[in-house]
């Protein structure tokens, strides 16, 4: 029903998860004489993952990409709050993909400055690794970042639904719709009937649907 040839889902990582966690509330805290806490809070956890591993994809390194993530979000903020974005100019989507841009860029330019100086200017004329994403596959990084957010929106709402459904009724949508065993194979598992597979896979998948949908909308103007 919700399978998607182009959609990658990355098996759980926990301590990637943690860390995250804990820079989400360290974020937050910065933005604590802000209004609307809540919103920048579903707004972390949302784009983080998109932010950071499009930030890996460009050859960053992992406390790189977290700085991104970090230094993103501050700067939408901060614009945000200036009502600098505009949806007439373009869609939320893209915004964001200039925002993260721009920070990856900061990045490339603190470590050329930092190698710079380590190695008396050797690495002055080397190609920016933005021109030229370092990716087997040769696709631009505007092409990347499409990728990745349609992974991204699948990710975020399925992280919502979570907190929509009961574990157990997730558990079996997990099973059946995204590792994709049979009815067969989840009935034995969880010792359950054919008939709650069904039931929890047309219950969870439209809550999921519904998900997606926002966050869809949300990508076009956050305002909707």
């Amino acid at each position: 029903m919700f399978d998607d040839p182009d959609t990658e889902f990355e098996p759980p990582n926990e301590e990637l998860e943690q860390y995250a966690d804990r820079t989400r509330k360290s974020l937050i805290a910065r933005l604590e004489n802000w209004e609307d806490q809540r919103s920048w809070d579903e707004f972390y956890r949302t784009y983080w993952r998109l932010i950071y591993t499009v930030a890996l994809k460009a050859g960053l390194r992992e406390d790189e990409a977290w700085d991104v993530v970090q230094e993103t979000i501050l700067s939408i903020a901060k614009q945000s709050r200036k009502q600098m974005y505009d949806p007439t100019q373009g869609s939320f989507k893209m915004w964001l993909w200039n925002m993260t841009r721009w920070r990856i860029n900061d990045q490339f330019r603190r470590r050329k400055k930092d190698t710079s100086m380590l190695l008396n200017n050797d690495m002055a004329g080397a190609e920016h690794p933005l021109e030229q994403i370092p990716d087997q596959s040769g696709e631009n990084f505007e092409k990347v970042w499409d990728k990745e957010w349609q992974n991204n929106l699948m990710q975020a709402a399925l992280a919502r639904v979570k907190t929509k459904v009961s574990p157990k009724q997730y558990q079996i949508f997990d099973y059946n719709v995204l590792r994709g065993m049979s009815p067969a194979e989840i009935r034995k598992k969880l010792r359950i009937s054919i008939a709650q597979v069904y039931l929890a896979k047309h219950r969870v998948g439209g809550v999921l649907k519904k998900e997606l949908e926002y966050l869809k909308a949300q990508g076009e103007d956050p305002a909707s």
